[in-house]
């Protein structure tokens, strides 16, 4: 019979009441690991993945082409950025229809979207759905994500290479944080999370992100030139005062502690601009607030739709609290309505095998 570790013998000697309360302990602390594990596996993975394992793995793309695809040189401009840090390699619907939105209204410039999951050298690709239908857009290009390599000379290399030796319960989400961050450092552009949909170019947005709320800024959206001052910031407040046992810590508690220490405010109401970084209401990409994200699966009526969003440039879905909430392609709900607006790709994908 194995022997009981040193350690565990040692926590276990004593009188009777010691031991039990040590026992408790013990028992109280693997049950959180264990429940925070539990959590990530059922939020942190989507909950329709598994519709997507009896889907065709090839699409038709004559019929769902852009009416006036771009040219086959590589576009001109600033690019589009949509990363994956996790392992997954079969982009969900509104994963889909996030891409195709930006391609669609971005046809001058080149969509990237990076994922972890995928081989490099020549390894093959696995065959998805959705890898076939984003490949139809001639201005979208899906390539493998490095992450050593993307962190390589930046604030995060030390911090990276020591983060894959140990356990964090939001490792995941903190891992997205640190990327879109070196991302917009090294080569600038706009970045967008997988849950939003594109309504309308963002080209004119330069040095630029959104508020979440009235004390809160996100970063599901970036726009910053390269190595723009406000991004090194980010980076080094990132490690320097680094915490990945708070939810939001190094995401939105991030930029918002930065903005206001980059525009020496106490409140962001205070300012909404400074020494070139511009900070865009709700409106533009948070129009409906995280506790109400139900309302992207009700009904409405489609001459609301351009009142609703006027002033909005993308949508963001809140996919951590939406993923796994069933709606009818065909259905009046807010989200039918914009997919069938702003990815037809993706919509009739949705109405041909959801």
């Amino acid at each position: 019979m194995s022997r009981p570790p040193d350690c565990l013998l040692w926590l276990l000697r004593g009188v009777p009441r010691q031991r039990g309360c040590t026992l408790f302990i013990i028992s109280f602390k693997c049950m959180f690991l264990v429940s925070i594990m539990i959590y990530w596996h059922i939020v942190g993975e989507p909950r329709s993945q598994g519709q997507f394992s009896n889907l065709p793995v090839d699409v038709p793309c004559h019929r769902w082409m852009p009416p006036t695809p771009p040219s086959s040189s590589p576009p001109p401009g600033r690019s589009l950025f949509f990363l994956e840090t996790s392992d997954r390699t079969n982009p969900n619907f509104l994963f889909m229809c996030s891409v195709e939105s930006a391609a669609r209204a971005h046809p001058e410039s080149r969509v990237m979207v990076l994922m972890k999951g995928l081989p490099g050298g020549n390894a093959s690709w696995p065959r998805h759905l959705g890898l076939s239908l984003l490949g139809c857009f001639p201005n979208v290009q899906v390539l493998p994500l490095d992450l050593e390599e993307l962190f390589r000379d930046t604030p995060l290399a030390a911090w990276y290479a020591a983060a894959q030796r140990r356990w964090e319960p939001y490792l995941l989400p903190v891992l997205s944080d640190a990327s879109r961050l070196a991302l917009m450092w090294k080569f600038g552009g706009i970045y967008l999370d997988t849950d939003f949909i594109v309504l309308r170019n963002l080209r004119n947005l330069t040095n630029t992100l959104g508020i979440q709320s009235r004390y809160v800024l996100n970063g599901a959206f970036l726009a910053f030139e390269r190595h723009h001052e406000f991004m090194a910031l980010c980076m080094r407040d990132f490690v320097a005062h680094y915490n990945g046992w708070i939810w939001g810590h190094q995401g939105p508690q991030l930029l918002t502690r930065v903005f206001k220490k980059w525009c020496s405010i106490r409140s962001l109401g205070d300012s909404r601009a400074c020494r070139g970084v511009t900070v865009l209401p709700c409106e533009a990409f948070y129009p409906i607030p995280w506790q109400n994200w139900k309302k992207y699966f009700e009904d409405v009526r489609p001459e609301e739709l351009p009142r609703l969003l006027n002033a909005t440039y993308a949508v963001h879905v809140w996919n951590k609290k939406s993923q796994g909430t069933r709606f009818k392609a065909t259905s009046g709900a807010l989200l039918a309505q914009l997919h069938a607006r702003y990815c037809p790709a993706t919509h009739e994908a949705m109405k041909m095998y959801s």
